[in-house]
């Protein structure tokens, strides 16, 4: 059966970790702000930024400044510290080719998004590519899937793939049903407490998942 595969960007389709931590340091350290262990500071990658800035301390207030800060960096090269994971690029080639309908959504800023799979040459296997607005009128997950969905009006049979309970709330949200990957950014334990279906530790599992 032909499928709608939603696809997370950040910890699902590319290893976007040290780019973003990165940016997010310097945004910090310009409140002079502690700076979390590594391990901690990946938690910047999937959620909005405003929210995250906030629970690391940013006041309410500066967070909007902390994000242009944290641009001002990304924009022209922590967006390309990053790589696409190891055997993406043949799974969404064979899911297309079999004519599975693949799209991205993300609570990264849409543009950006667009820009990262272009230059990684990703960006052709996916109809739409519908990420968060710049202003924050759209950035929850949830926000970002009813917007793609208001584009593709696809009746098919609906899956969301990512990294993180985020992922999974937003899906659920439109009822849509969640298959977790265990390479990014959230843990295996909150993807399934907030009800994943299943979890794909290889690129195969999660095309068994996905067919």
């Amino acid at each position: 059966m032909k499928k709608t595969i939603l696809f997370d960007l950040d910890g699902t389709l590319t290893d976007s970790g040290e780019g973003i931590i990165n940016c997010a340091i310097l945004a910090l350290e310009h409140y002079g702000l502690p700076i979390p262990d590594r391990e901690e500071m990946r938690t910047f990658v999937g959620p909005p930024l405003h929210d995250t800035f906030i629970r690391f301390g940013v006041p309410e207030d500066k967070a909007e400044e902390a994000i242009r800060i944290y641009r001002s960096r990304y924009i022209p090269i922590g967006a390309y510290e990053n790589t696409p994971y190891p055997g993406i690029r043949e799974l969404l080639e064979r899911l297309q080719a079999e004519g599975h309908k693949l799209y991205v959504a993300t609570s990264k800023p849409e543009g950006m998004s667009v820009d990262i799979l272009e230059h990684f040459d990703l960006a052709k296997y996916f109809d739409i590519i519908a990420g968060a607005s710049f202003d924050r009128s759209r950035s929850s997950k949830e926000d970002v899937i009813t917007y793609l969905l208001e584009q593709c009006g696809e009746s098919a049979e609906k899956i969301m793939v990512g990294d993180t309970a985020f992922d999974v709330i937003g899906a659920k949200a439109h009822g849509i049903p969640t298959v977790g990957v265990s390479w990014g950014y959230g843990t295996v334990e909150d993807m399934k407490n907030a009800g994943a279906v299943s979890i794909a530790y290889t690129m195969d599992e999660l095309y068994e998942a996905l067919k």
